[in-house]
């Protein structure tokens, strides 16, 4: 324990407040006491006023663990001990007097809460509920910018999960995590190797002593194990650990301090004594205490087992009975809904009624209009069957006209021909005509002068003596070929050119009766068209067969518009 005060005089009765780690008492004690407690920091052979306390009123006592067991599931028995042990380690590890590192501390702090508040339950524990409680060490709050809700949201997160663990398992859990910590139970002093500097750190713990440097408490630069310790002595200031293995050299140092140094050698005493009292068999006192608490542990886990089993019970027992509330509930809304939709279903019979009777109307109505439409129909078919029958008609006129027409350019080219042959004949007759005319004209000029200068002028001759009545004959003849060419060529150009008369009128007749055709088509169409409204009023679909005849007499048209160009 440690000691913080006690009034100046020593009456035979003095005030003592002891202060554990979840409650504080305060009580009057005897001068003559003495310590019993055998975890106390005061020695038990001497009265507590006869050592080194204040002189304070009331003298402070802290309850607390002096040293700390190497495996905590086996060493703390009773469930006190360890709730008491468990509420230190905790304080140490919140006032970082032991190291922990942020995953740790947030691991840690999860079981702490499962400890304090049971199973977590979203229903109870809202945000915010762990608000008011220190969880987690400073350092670790500062070396994140995270804010107290974030921090809450990791811890749930990990305490959600621990759920069915009790309080004491909870808390021994805690308690395994924590002793593998590096500065878990370890005592530091400050050293010096030498008279002159104070630069080392001696730490004293349940395996051990440890040489550190005063800026590293994890990681020791030099260990001396209980079972390597032959002896260590001290005198006034000075330390000396002589090594089991003698060939190992003697570690001295120094602490300044002599109550300082009573206390290292104190510790030093109880944790290697403790240390070879865990290496041995346990006392019958010890054996008959864990077998009792293991009893007792057992007992209290099958009663949690029932009471886990009985509130699973109950809890279904409520589901169940919040079900059938539900229900009742739902089935209630069903029959107020049933009795609405009743009365809804009342009122839209009549409704329905006089809709049925109006709908029955609208049927005859339509059964009529159908009936019309169908009438329409078998018309337009007529129609269509008609237009069809002038449509095969017209396409056949156009076929003659198209094969009358070749034929009149066959024969106008074929008279052109004969026209050119009688031009060249016509051309060449002329020019033997010429020839002929040209000759005669020369044996007339010879033979002329000769008549004329042995006879008188004698009678006009005869045609069959000179010959010139052949002569003339022959250009009688010739004349009159020439005539009758020429007669020829304007009877063929006369007739040529009333051919082409007729075939313009001809012509002429189609191009009328072509846009007849198209206004008659335009006509249809429009019916077409209504009648397509009467269908779709009966749910008749259009005609395909009208729809084609269409069709083709637009290729029709187009067909007789070329044939017009052309």
């Amino acid at each position: 324990m440690s000691i913080l005060g006690l009034k100046k005089k020593q009456p035979k009765t003095f005030k003592v407040k002891v202060i554990t780690m979840d409650a504080e008492m305060e009580f009057s004690c005897e001068v003559k006491w003495k310590v019993k407690d055998t975890y106390a920091w005061l020695k038990q052979e001497k009265r507590v006023l006869d050592q080194e306390v204040p002189k304070d009123s009331p003298i402070m006592f802290h309850f607390l663990a002096k040293f700390f067991p190497e495996k905590v599931e086996e060493e703390l028995v009773q469930e006190i001990t360890q709730h008491l042990f468990f509420l230190q380690v905790k304080k140490q590890i919140l006032d970082e007097e032991i190291f922990c590192s942020p995953e740790a501390s947030v691991l840690l702090a999860s079981y702490a809460v499962q400890a304090k508040y049971g199973d977590y339950d979203p229903n109870f524990h809202k945000p915010g509920f762990l608000a008011q409680d220190e969880l987690l060490p400073k350092r670790v709050l500062m070396q994140y910018q995270m804010t107290a809700d974030m921090w809450e949201e990791k811890i749930t997160a990990w305490y959600a999960e621990h759920r069915g663990i009790a309080r004491d398992e909870a808390e021994m859990e805690y308690l395994k995590i924590a002793q593998d910590l590096e500065m878990y139970g370890v005592s530091y002093f400050h050293i010096t190797q030498n008279k002159r500097d104070t630069d080392l750190l001696l730490g004293v713990d349940a395996q051990g002593l440890h040489i550190y440097s005063p800026n590293n408490k994890l990681n020791p630069s030099k260990s001396f194990p209980w079972s390597g310790i032959r002896n260590i002595s001290y005198s006034e200031k000075e330390f000396t650990i002589k090594p089991l293995d003698k060939k190992k050299d003697v570690f001295k140092f120094y602490s300044s301090q002599l109550r300082v140094n009573k206390l290292i050698l104190q510790l030093c005493i109880g944790n290697h004594d403790l240390f070879m009292r865990r290496r041995k068999v346990d006392s019958i006192e010890v054996q008959q205490m864990k077998a009792q608490a293991k009893e007792e542990k057992a007992r209290k886990k099958m009663e949690r087992q029932i009471l886990a089993r009985e509130k699973q019970m109950r809890e279904e027992a409520e589901r169940a009975k919040e079900e059938m509330e539900r229900r009742l509930f739902q089935l209630q809304d069903e029959a107020r809904l049933a009795n609405e939709a009743l009365l809804r279903s009342e009122e839209t019979a009549d409704l329905l009624a006089e809709k049925a009777q109006i709908a029955e109307e609208e049927a005859k109505l339509l059964a009529h209009k159908a009936a019309e439409a169908e009438q329409e129909r078998q018309r337009l078919e007529v129609t269509a069957m008609k237009t069809k029958e002038e449509k095969r008609l017209m396409e056949q006129k156009m076929r003659e006209a198209e094969q009358l027409a070749v034929k009149l350019v066959e024969q106008s080219e074929r008279r052109l021909k004969e026209a050119d042959h009688l031009k060249q004949d016509l051309t060449e007759a002329k020019d033997a005509e010429r020839r002929a005319k040209q000759k005669l004209l020369e044996i007339t000029k010879t033979t002329y002068p000769l008549i004329a200068a042995y006879s008188t002028p004698p009678a006009p001759p005869e045609p069959a003596d000179f010959g010139y009545e052949p002569a003339a004959s022959r250009l009688d003849f010739k004349d009159s070929d020439m005539k009758r060419l020429s007669m020829e060529i304007e009877r063929e150009r006369l007739e040529y050119m009333e051919k082409s008369k007729h075939l313009q009128d001809q012509l002429k007749e189609l191009k009328t009766e072509i846009e007849s055709l198209k206004l008659e088509e335009q006509q249809q169409q429009q019916q077409a068209n209504m009648y397509s409204l009467h269908n779709e009023a009966r749910g008749y679909v259009q005609d395909p067969l009208y729809i084609s005849h269409s069709n083709r007499n637009s290729a029709y048209m187009s067909q007789m518009a070329f044939f017009e160009e052309v």
